[in-house]
């Protein structure tokens, strides 16, 4: 839809989201009103450079022509049946996932959020059902993120933040650890702990990736203790690290993982994958959603998967990554570059804020997003080339130096 045919102008469009909506983002002053591969476009038709990607969502380039013929067509035929018919992109998503990367069972999700939370109670499920009641502890890491629903923002290591505070009580059953301190970990288990839930490379936390040995370190004390490893790949998952998977960086292989963003193409669609004996915890009444395996997203889903495996966007994820990291080594007042892939994290020196240079870089028609106070993170399409990092780069480096003034 564009703004010319609404009849509106801009300041009456804002007006009524002012009056309308309950709003808990910061607005650019922008109208995202169409949007293609590397680029949004404002209702005046100005360009904007996308490494944000709808936070690490459009990977395949925004509007992937594929991804919206698919759209189109499945829309055109069953838009919703809920999950008593069988329908065929369910089908056939399910068999192309699993194959992919090497799990048996998949659940199907609206957000990362909602697989996050069935990540959770599966896990507990499984814990109660194999060994008692009191066996649903799960240990997660500090400053990791999960979402924003009761059992995710529980298991969200950040207390006293604003993901936290206000809301009563938080879900039981979780404890936090030090991220890639492995003996923390191991202190924390106690009998009642089932699963050890983290992120292979912290997103809202400042883009901290794990190191191998804390990775493979996890799995061996899941393994010598009979605990689940939990992986939330919601953000890392479908090739913004430069591998398919991130786990596959690592060499292991989760319990369960969850899985969103960059799955659907811009469809609201999450998933849970899961191996038999674990999956087997969930049976009939235990789980379910009206949306779950929605044939639109399933179907976007399918065709925006194929468009990263076919084109290897994983390897170009993993090269770009490089590339663009040392770039931005160059710019002023960077303390720290840091990330797997294409999800990337700069932290500056504390003469800047990371939004301001956020600020910064959207007037210079540059979209990035920033975390704390001194770090930016860019999640770009993976499509992007040398040419679009180093024009992000120039533009990084303008708004730096006009902070400095």
């Amino acid at each position: 839809m564009k703004l010319k045919d609404t009849g509106l102008t801009k300041e009456e469009l804002k007006a009524l989201v002012d009056k309308y909506m309950i709003e808990t983002y910061e607005r650019f002053d922008f109208i995202a009103e169409t949007a293609k591969d590397m680029y949004l476009y404002d209702e005046n038709g100005e360009a904007y450079l996308d490494f944000y990607a709808g936070i690490a969502v459009n990977s395949a380039g925004n509007c992937n022509e594929k991804v919206v013929a698919a759209i189109r067509e499945q829309a055109g035929d069953v838009i919703h049946t809920f999950n008593y018919p069988y329908t065929i992109p369910q089908a056939l998503l399910a068999k192309k996932i699993c194959d992919t990367i090497g799990m048996d069972k998949i659940y199907y999700q609206n957000s990362g959020t909602e697989a996050n939370e069935a990540m959770i109670k599966l896990a507990r499920k499984y814990g109660t059902d194999k060994y008692g009641p009191d066996k649903y502890e799960i240990i997660t890491a500090k400053m990791g993120f999960h979402g924003r629903s009761f059992g995710s923002m529980s298991a969200t290591g950040q207390p006293g933040s604003a993901i936290h505070n206000g809301f009563g009580g938080l879900t039981p059953g979780f404890k936090y650890a030090e991220y890639n301190n492995l003996k923390a970990f191991e202190d924390a288990v106690s009998d009642k702990t089932i699963a050890i839930m983290i992120e292979p490379v912290q997103g809202e936390g400042g883009v901290n990736p794990a190191t191998m040995e804390f990775m493979t370190g996890l799995r061996k004390l899941c393994d010598e203790k009979g605990l689940l490893l939990l992986l939330d790949e919601v953000q890392t998952g479908w090739c913004r690290t430069g591998a398919v998977m991130s786990y596959m960086n690592y060499g292991i292989k989760p319990d369960i993982v969850s899985m969103a963003k960059a799955m659907g193409g811009g469809m609201p669609i999450g998933a849970i994958c899961a191996t038999n004996e674990v999956a087997k915890a969930f049976t009939a009444g235990s789980h379910g959603s009206t949306y779950s395996g929605h044939p639109v997203a399933c179907a976007a889903a399918l065709a925006q998967i194929g468009e990263l495996l076919d084109r290897d966007l994983a390897g170009n994820a993993k090269k770009m990554g490089a590339y663009f990291m040392d770039k931005l080594k160059s710019v002023p007042h960077v303390k720290e570059v840091r990330g797997q892939g294409l999800l990337v994290g700069v932290e500056f020196d504390d003469s800047i804020s990371g939004v301001d240079v956020k600020h910064g870089c959207f007037d210079r028609k540059l979209i990035i997003t920033a975390i704390g106070q001194h770090i930016i993170r860019m999640v770009p399409p993976l499509i992007l080339t040398e040419k679009d990092c180093d024009k992000a780069v120039e533009i990084i480096t303008e708004a730096v130096k006009a902070l400095e003034k």
